[in-house]
């Protein structure tokens, strides 16, 4: 079942490294894109637009991944900028909308108490709200990242290259030598990359923050 690995080690390391660009790039765009959306969106200032960029991000989960594919082609043409912005659009909803639950979820008072200690609107984001809306922004970028994996392998469908070559190839031919070639690696990062963040979520989410929200689902 998984031979093309052993008889075609160049081509499938050509095809992982074409997989993992368009997913760090498609990703590292929506991360810079939606977190920064998302702390505006949190700002007494730019709430009332909370409503309209939310469910516009939203046109990016709610319609199939092949047709947002389509549509970047008919803008980019066939090639891996059609794939990286479609998947752009795709990944941003989880991001943009855990980074405003997270930053909502922040007891007032917390920042009430910073506030009479005299801190900054800017110092208070830094030293309060980001570190306690971590663990929601974290599970977010991971959900992005993972989804992404795993629709980066339909790019093969307008020329993005990446795992999906094989996959469609073995579909295409009936060959699961093919098929479970490509899908396997495919599965595998996705977990790793999972495991990854969780382990990340656990070092930079402050250990206090981390008990107190246990807490809170615990007596929920």
């Amino acid at each position: 079942m998984f031979s093309q690995l052993l008889e075609n080690p160049d081509q499938f390391f050509g095809l992982l490294g074409r997989h993992l660009q368009i997913v760090l790039i498609s990703s590292t765009l929506a991360l810079l894109t939606a977190v920064p959306a998302g702390i505006l969106l949190t700002r007494p200032k730019y709430r009332k637009y909370e409503w309209l960029l939310v469910n516009t991000a939203n046109l990016g989960q709610t319609i199939p991944s092949i047709a947002i594919l389509a549509l970047a082609m008919g803008f980019l043409g066939i090639g891996i900028q059609a794939a990286i912005l479609a998947l752009y659009v795709y990944s941003l909803l989880p991001i943009l909308q855990n980074t405003i639950a997270g930053l909502k979820s922040v007891n007032p008072s917390a920042k009430d108490a910073a506030l009479g200690m005299g801190m900054t609107p800017k110092q208070i984001l830094w030293k309060i709200e980001l570190p306690m809306a971590a663990s929601s922004m974290i599970a977010g970028i991971r959900t992005a990242i993972v989804l992404n994996i795993g629709t980066t392998a339909l790019a093969y469908l307008i020329g993005g290259g990446g795992l999906g070559v094989w996959i469609f190839t073995g579909i295409q031919l009936f060959d699961n030598t093919y098929l479970i070639s490509g899908a396997v690696p495919v599965t595998l990062l996705a977990v790793s990359v999972d495991q990854l963040f969780r382990l990340l979520q656990f070092f930079l989410v402050p250990k206090g923050i981390r008990l107190a929200q246990k807490a809170a689902i615990q007596s929920a």
